[in-house]
């Protein structure tokens, strides 16, 4: 990761077979903003592996016109419909290719982390997600589309995690402290 004064780009995924999301965030020092946020439409493909490809492929555009430093993407949730989650999977895993192919690292975010670095709730609802997005990296859209958000909140909870600062080492009385800081004593 670069230094916190350093410009960078996140670029986030929220995969489907239908739609895939994405979003693009530039982080200066610790203030994100938008770049862009929009859909891969797979709707008018009938071929699975079809759409497996073509998000492989728009992945890459997109890798290649924005330059990203970093590339986080929403895990898939785990649904009782064992197709849906295998294709799911597929469509992650496209994704997360491109981004390996172009040597970017990848960071995945479930769901429920995604809401709570966004809203605070890991129950909101996508439309809170939504709205909350808006608000944060003021911006304005007529026709919202979830899914785009979606990829956007990964982009900005990857920011919000890659930001925190280091636990605190724990200590149990002040020998443990001693024994785990000898290199901070002074003669």
């Amino acid at each position: 990761m670069k230094s916190e004064e350093a410009e960078r780009i996140i670029l986030g995924i929220d995969p489907g077979t239908t739609v895939t999301g994405y979003g693009l965030i530039k982080v200066t020092g610790r203030n994100p903003s938008l770049i862009t946020l929009g859909i891969i439409d797979l709707r008018k493909k009938e071929d699975h592996f079809k759409k497996i490809r073509t998000i492989f492929e728009q992945t890459l555009e997109l890798i290649d016109h924005y330059h990203p430093d970093e590339f986080a993407i929403e895990a898939p949730f785990f649904g009782k419909n064992v197709q849906s989650m295998l294709k799911l999977g597929r469509a992650q895993g496209a994704a997360i290719a491109a981004a390996l192919y172009r040597d970017l690292p990848v960071f995945e975010y479930a769901p429920r982390m995604i809401k709570v670095s966004i809203t605070g709730r890991g129950q909101a609802s996508k439309e809170q997600v939504a709205a909350m997005l808006k608000t944060i990296l003021s911006f304005r859209s007529e026709k919202m589309v979830l899914d785009a958000t979606d990829a956007l909140g990964a982009a900005l909870c990857h920011f919000y995690q890659s930001c925190k600062p280091a636990a605190a080492k724990e200590y149990r009385n002040w020998s443990d402290f001693i024994r785990k800081n000898s290199d901070r004593l002074k003669g």
